[in-house]
């Protein structure tokens, strides 16, 4: 049986929650901003609002929330 600790072994990367919000422009379908954790580990933003989630979904991301920020943006709430 493996411990539960043996998962925290010093060099391991970062465990922990990592949060990504992508806003986006409702129309255009345009990334406008990103923003993440310090460490969160992210994939090259693309101009395309759904390309830049389908990328981010692929890697483990999960869609969380969703906002609609008036007058015409979206914003994407993503964990890792």
């Amino acid at each position: 049986m493996i411990s539960y600790y043996r998962k925290n072994m010093i060099g391991q990367a970062w465990i922990g929650t990592h949060v990504l919000l992508i806003q986006c422009n409702l129309h255009s379908n345009l990334v406008t901003d990103v923003h993440k954790s310090l460490h969160a580990p992210i994939e090259p933003i693309q101009k395309n609002c759904a390309e830049t989630l389908s990328q981010h979904i692929s890697i483990g991301y999960k869609l969380v929330y969703t906002t609609y920020i008036p007058p015409d943006q979206i914003q994407y709430f993503l964990i890792l």
